[in-house]
């Protein structure tokens, strides 16, 4: 069987159970299940701590995981990234007091405070800094206010939470992370179970991008109504009963679907509509 790691809490694990079941394999329905055999896709799936699950997979105990980038990277295991999974988002940055540093060239000497020490270390030796690092498990922007630390460095979405303790975020940023599929550093990529699991779930990455648009249009404006809507290959085009006028198929990205819509229906296409896409392998 396939041995697949999935974050058993936190941010990553309800969205990540939620695209394994559109991909078509079974989830667990009772949250303290740590193991469950999904007999029918010959996959065995190992809920676990998201900080935990690239050390399993680098080990070589399971054969990928689903984790954020920033925890695989602040891991340090012997595991790599094969493929991203478009959700969980986030920045990770540097933040301090107002005038205490501009850059992070302005660290040296000064104590970093982070739940992330491997990540921010390297960051550091990477930007040839001398400055010392102190792991927190939490809540860090309060290390700079209770005197552990100069400098925070973390998890930034809108930034209210860092200027409402006081501090500026400064420097670029450290990292930009999301969900993201993992296997050991060096492992074959030729494993069919491997694949055909990242076929499905690049499948419902696609289903979740595009909707599927019909639409009736004359023959005479097919070439242009055409280039509203390419697809991903060709659009699928068949004549009508009604002589003069063809039907017309395509996939199209559905963040621009209302837009395509209305250009269409300028050109004089009608019955036009849009239906979702459950799955797909292209």
């Amino acid at each position: 069987m396939l041995r697949i790691a999935v974050p058993n809490k936190g941010a990553l694990s309800e969205p990540a159970s939620e695209m394994l079941q559109e991909a078509g394999y079974k989830q667990r329905k009772d949250r303290r299940e740590l193991v469950l055999v999904d007999s029918d896709n010959d996959v065995e799936f190992f809920f676990l701590r998201p900080r935990d699950i690239a050390v399993y997979v680098g080990s070589g105990r399971l054969d990928i995981g689903i984790t954020g980038r920033d925890l695989l990277l602040d891991s340090g295991a012997d595991a790599e990234e094969i493929m991203q999974l478009g959700f969980a988002g986030s920045t990770f940055r540097y933040a301090t007091r107002p005038g205490t540093a501009r850059e992070v060239g302005d660290f040296g000497g000064m104590t970093v405070a982070t739940s992330f020490a491997g990540l921010v270390t390297r960051h550091l030796a990477d930007h040839g800094v001398d400055a010392s690092v102190v792991r927190l498990d939490g809540a860090v922007e309060t290390a700079i206010q209770l005197g552990v630390a100069e400098i925070i460095a973390d998890v930034v979405e809108t930034g209210t939470t860092l200027r409402n303790a006081g501090l500026e975020i400064i420097g670029e940023p450290i990292l930009r992370s999301e969900a993201v599929v993992v296997r050991r550093t060096g492992e074959d990529g030729e494993d069919p179970k491997v694949r055909q699991f990242l076929r499905r779930m690049h499948g419902v990455l696609v289903a979740r991008r595009y909707v599927m648009m019909d639409y009736d249009i004359r023959v005479e404006q097919v070439e242009r109504a055409v280039a509203l809507t390419p697809g991903l290959e060709s659009p699928t085009v068949s004549p009508l009963h009604h002589e003069g006028w063809v039907a017309v198929r395509s996939m199209v990205p559905s963040q621009d679907a209302q837009r395509i819509m209305d250009e269409l229906y300028d050109l004089g296409a009608r019955a036009i509509l849009t239906t979702g896409i459950h799955a797909c392998r292209l």
